[in-house]
């Protein structure tokens, strides 16, 4: 098994969760983080343009969002969001020096 599914009753749409993993005797840690990016791009459109411009709108967004973000956590997955999310979940490990 490589994977865990850890569900996190009440984790609302905007809210952010860190994550800390032991394994066995083992004394590595892992530290993972859910960050929450706004996915809303009504700033960056106008509501007169197309679904394209939309979500290419978005698409930047997030890009510039994750460029962004802290250098000492890796991206691991982009969770999709709901149709009418505000915003975009994503998943963090932080990076562990070799």
């Amino acid at each position: 098994m490589r994977e865990i599914c850890i569900p996190l009753f009440g984790f609302e749409e905007n809210d952010n969760a860190e994550v800390n993993v032991k394994l066995g005797d083992k004394r590595l840690q892992y530290d993972f983080r859910v960050v929450s990016f706004k996915w809303e791009a009504d700033d960056v459109f106008s509501n007169d343009e197309d679904d394209i411009s939309k979500s290419l709108a978005r698409i930047a967004r997030l890009k510039r969002s994750i460029k962004e973000y802290d250098k000492d956590w890796e991206l691991i997955q982009i969770f999709n969001p709901l149709d009418d999310a505000k915003y975009i979940q994503v998943l963090y490990r932080k990076r562990i020096d070799q």
